[in-house]
């Protein structure tokens, strides 16, 4: 399938509880869905995405993909997110990197859904499911700005209302609805609604490419806004608070992205750590010195030999 054939592309993240939301989700979709879905679910670094894909097959007749680099965007196909790996998207094509965690994660919401606007535009629906913080906020906002669609799960069904409420508080979506009623939205609106070419904003391309580079220059992250006074948790780097975002976020030079509140649980679990640290250095302060107070045996027996 060429990639001049897509012709809406469809970003879903979720997170704690997700792996239900996503099966029920998945058997909503109708077989000739017009459209290539892409998920990313919130799982460590080790877990087997084979496994999860599997079980996400038992429950759709599209077929089903861990996403590849490099790999053709084919229609009516959904793909998920590899473990420990961001999933991107160019026009026509998929790229999974190693890139910098966002808001503590990789694979991150935020990066699917930033990338699928900068590269599509209009033509993206964004959906927000059951999850805890708010990975994927800034993402939707992303995809609100270009002209995508806007679905959110009804907090009051999702096991975990987090990410649908913080959503839900910093925008207007187009909807609110139980999770087994999107695929009839996307249906209805695939049948009779062709998206309309919209110009993406300039600062979405630019973060969308920064992150797909891993790399970038103070002139380009100072286009995304000023510098703070602050440092990264991850690497230390100093952070740009992003300037047109739904909710406040930090970006450093290293790619690492945080949003406010997911700096905060950041910021107190180095302080944690610190404290640990700390505790660790006196106890072996103390052992040491109530070591040097000691006679050293050596010494006791020289003695009484020379005795």
């Amino acid at each position: 399938m060429k990639a001049e054939a897509i012709k809406n592309i469809i970003t879903i993240g979720t997170s704690a509880g997700g792996f239900s939301a996503i099966a029920k989700l998945v058997a909503s979709f109708k077989q000739d869905l017009d459209a290539a879905v892409f998920i990313v679910i919130h799982l460590s670094g080790n877990s087997n995405s084979e496994i999860v894909l599997k079980g996400i097959q038992k429950h759709t007749q599209l077929k089903c993909r861990v996403a590849e680099d490099q790999q053709e965007i084919q229609n009516r196909t959904i793909y998920l997110a590899k473990a420990d790996h961001h999933l991107l998207l160019t026009k026509g094509r998929i790229l999974v990197t190693k890139g910098a965690f966002e808001n503590h994660w990789r694979p991150a919401i935020d990066v699917l859904f930033r990338s699928a606007a900068a590269a599509y535009g209009s033509c993206v629906t964004g959906i927000i499911l059951t999850g805890l913080l708010d990975d994927g906020v800034s993402g939707m906002f992303a995809i609100k700005r270009s002209g995508g669609l806007c679905i959110v799960q009804d907090p009051a069904e999702a096991e975990f209302p987090d990410m649908p409420n913080s959503v839900l508080n910093a925008m207007e979506v187009d909807y609110k609805v139980a999770v087994n009623e999107i695929g009839h939205i996307l249906t209805d609106r695939f049948s009779h609604t062709v998206c309309v070419k919209k110009e993406v904003p300039a600062d979405v391309k630019l973060e969308a490419e920064i992150t797909r580079r891993m790399t970038t220059s103070m002139k380009d992250l100072t286009k995304l806004g000023e510098f703070s006074h602050l440092t990264c948790p991850e690497c230390g780097g100093t952070m740009v608070k992003i300037a047109n975002d739904a909710v406040p976020r930090y970006r450093c030079y290293t790619g690492h992205s945080f949003t406010e509140r997911i700096f905060e649980d950041q910021q107190l679990k180095g302080i944690e750590d610190s404290v640990w640290v700390a505790i660790r250095m006196m106890e072996e302060r103390k052992n040491l010195l109530m070591n040097m107070s000691r006679p050293d045996p050596a010494d006791r027996n020289s003695r009484a030999h020379a005795i």
